[in-house]
């Protein structure tokens, strides 16, 4: 592809509201940094816009001038997808605005919102929707790909709660995809990424939680892992959709609730947030203490937009990170054998193992009513995350994952996974996460909107 930056670059700051930055302007390293420091690309242009004709503008200038484009929202991409050598990073993020209808339920979102914006805004009001757990991600990129959180097993996926979207496509066109108009478009957004467009605004669907819920962090010795985990295996799936608990194998913090001599120690974890009440965590609680008593164990009831951000801090930008995901239906043996085998190989103490349980309203969507990547029957997403605090310890950290992964593969749902948790878009995974039937639906659609694949930095779905 020619790429020609500098071929009308005056007209294109003319035609937008918003800044255009170049490598010689002094705002440019910033605008250009993304949350992974391992990413570091220089894109010739990027386009900061603030509205959705400028994205229109933007668009149409990377098009006709021949420039690959990317696309920046929260810049939370483990892959830093949202950052472009030489090309045109089309960056979103000033287009955050977060308008909420209490009586009707709904939020409309700007494509740049970042979910404590978004968390912010509807807690106002007593409502939420389903989001990630680390609040300074990107509403858009985590939506269009999935998004899982502490909702999922009570209101299901992100993407499960858009009522529609404001779209660009490569065309320049703006359109509004929903279930009464552009049906095809809103079906493969909702789990197709970054593929069809560039998202304006979601209006999602919300619900009533309440303000305060129950918070619970429950961590055991790295020799009691096996223990945890066959626990965790039992209790998990039978718990109440008021209930979600994140298993982990995971260091414990450095706060002052945990004892000096297990901070940063490695271990598994319980992360158990209740909806429901205090009585009924509280029950739960007690259960896992009287059964397995934790080396350190934390309580206390918490704003629900508070527990979107715990985890923040331990994943801040910065840090040089890598990533591999999949699927398991249930923590076998076999499977809990290879886990804590591997788990203390790892040097960084930021590096963990996580295990979001799927099921309940998540289960609940028929596998082809949206285009997520995943079956919909109970199961465990799987995340393997290397993070290192400097650029010479990722290299050891991301052979961590890479051989806990591999090993791994016998005891997984296939050789697909979630979109969001590849750092890597290899074709042949990316077709495995979708399956062959909705692979060549989304094929179809990519072809309708996108037919040259202009937006193809990401989990790419190749028109025909």
């Amino acid at each position: 592809m020619t790429q020609t930056a500098d071929s009308g670059i005056d007209a294109l700051r003319t035609a937008i509201d918003g800044t255009v930055l170049g490598p010689e302007d002094a705002a440019y390293d910033d605008a250009r940094r993304v949350w992974n420091a391992d990413i570091d690309r220089r894109p010739a242009l990027v386009a900061q816009c603030l509205n959705v004709s400028d994205v229109r503008a933007a668009v149409l200038y990377g098009v006709r001038n021949g420039l690959e484009i990317s696309i920046r929202g929260g810049a939370h991409s483990m892959s830093g997808a949202a950052v472009v050598d030489d090309g045109l990073m089309i960056d979103v993020s000033a287009m955050n605005e977060v308008s909420v209808d209490p009586e009707a339920k709904r939020a409309r979102v700007g494509g740049g919102a970042l979910l404590s914006q978004l968390d912010a805004a509807t807690a106002e009001h007593g409502l939420a929707t389903p989001a990630g757990m680390i609040s300074h991600t990107g509403v858009a990129g985590l939506t269009l790909g999935g998004g899982m959180g502490y909702l999922t097993r009570k209101f299901g996926l992100s993407l499960d709660n858009v009522l529609s979207v404001q779209i660009v496509t490569a065309d320049g066109r703006i359109l509004r995809a929903a279930d009464d108009e552009n049906p095809d478009l809103y079906w493969a957004v909702r789990g197709g990424g970054g593929n069809f467009g560039v998202v304006a605004e979601f209006e999602f669907q919300l619900h009533e939680v309440t303000p305060i819920v129950q918070y619970g962090l429950l961590w055991w010795d790295l020799d009691q892992g096996a223990d945890v985990l066959r626990f965790a295996r039992d209790l998990v799936p039978n718990l109440p959709r008021d209930v979600t608990v994140i298993i982990g194998a995971l260091n414990a913090p450095e706060a002052p609730f945990v004892p000096a001599e297990h901070q940063l120690a490695p271990g598994y974890a319980l992360v158990v947030v209740g909806f429901g009440g205090a009585e009924q965590f509280d029950e739960i609680i007690t259960q896992v203490r009287t059964t397995l008593p934790p080396t350190v164990e934390f309580t206390t009831p918490m704003p629900f937009a508070a527990v979107q951000q715990s985890i923040d801090e331990g994943n801040a930008w910065g840090r040089y990170c890598y990533d591999k995901g999949t699927y398991i239906e249930d923590l076998t043996d076999e499977a809990i054998e290879v886990i804590t085998a591997h788990v203390v190989r790892k040097v960084s103490p930021l590096s963990n193992v996580l295990f979001y349980r799927l099921d309940g309203a998540y289960s609940e969507v028929g596998d082809d009513d949206t285009a997520f990547g995943g079956g919909r029957s109970p199961r465990y997403a799987v995340f393997m995350v290397a993070i290192s605090p400097t650029p010479e310890g990722l290299p050891s950290e991301r052979a961590w994952v890479r051989a806990l992964w591999d090993e791994f593969q016998p005891h997984t749902l296939g050789n697909g996974s979630y979109i969001n948790a590849m750092a890597e878009f290899d074709t042949d995974r990316v077709k495995a996460s979708y399956g062959e039937k909705k692979y060549a639906r989304l094929q179809a659609v990519k072809t309708t909107y996108d037919p040259t694949n202009v937006f193809h930095r990401n989990m790419n779905i190749k028109p025909l």
